[in-house]
């Protein structure tokens, strides 16, 4: 059965306190669109935003002094808000968000299955975690909040029998039995950086890092790229929603 197309990304430039920021993002919504195009328009203002420790310094976004305590608020107080105004919550959203900084630092947060890897002298790493209910340590969060995690038909773990994952924004329905508090990395960004990707599950259901890896490489382009692994994903049979972003360094 063909639905709207649920997947938002965000791709932009931005300066920032005498910096340069890259900033880049998928969300994939799922039962609606709602959350993920909230995300779209507000999570990277909150993330830049956030401040927890005035007291030190009031002028100062605990960005640039706690990043990883920054993206982590965030994420609670966009959903937060999304729960109490966003129309359509009753949906939810996948969040992989990834901040570049002066071309020099990456910080890299995630909820849910859409993921990031990076890629340094051709070889694949993935920076962030993809939270699923068959992965023991997310099934006991779920079931330490009185949820539990069912096998459906199709042979796909939910939690409570709704969900496919373990993490994620909105999903009223569920939300007192996962968390939507994301895995957060740094990662460096040298001479032997050649790119990050960025992409929804819809990719990464048929397509493993390292495939995904040797389909971009040689590839010079970032449009182009993306192009090429969402061509390949259709091509060995995916039939999610594919969101892809390529951020080029070092070919």
């Amino acid at each position: 059965m063909k639905h709207w197309m649920e997947d938002y990304l965000v791709v932009e430039n931005r300066k920032m306190d005498g910096h340069d920021l890259g900033l880049y993002a998928i969300f994939d919504g799922h039962s609606g669109c709602k959350v993920a195009e909230y995300l779209q328009s507000h999570l990277f203002d909150y993330i830049l935003s956030e401040s927890c420790n005035r007291l030190y310094d009031p002028e100062q976004p605990d960005f640039w002094r706690k990043p990883v305590t920054a993206f982590k608020k965030a994420y609670k107080s966009t959903n937060n808000h999304i729960l109490e105004n966003v129309v359509g919550a009753r949906g939810g959203s996948t969040a992989v968000t990834a901040i570049l900084i002066d071309q020099k630092y990456l910080v890299v947060a995630n909820v849910g299955d859409s993921r990031a890897v990076l890629i340094r002298k051709g070889k694949v790493k993935q920076i962030t975690v993809d939270h699923e209910p068959q992965k023991e340590e997310e099934k006991e969060v779920v079931e330490s909040k009185g949820g539990f995690v069912i096998k459906m038909p199709g042979n796909v773990l939910r939690v409570d029998s709704q969900l496919a994952m373990t993490r994620a924004l909105g999903d009223t329905k569920v939300k007192d039995h996962i968390t939507v508090e994301p895995s957060v990395t740094i990662e460096k960004i040298d001479n032997d950086t050649n790119c990050i990707i960025l992409a929804s599950n819809g990719l990464w259901k048929v397509m493993s890092n390292e495939a995904v890896a040797e389909c971009v490489r040689g590839i010079e382009d970032g449009k182009k790229a993306a192009e090429e692994l969402i061509t390949e994903a259709l091509v060995k049979g995916s039939r999610d929603d594919i969101s892809c972003v390529v951020v080029m360094f070092h070919s």
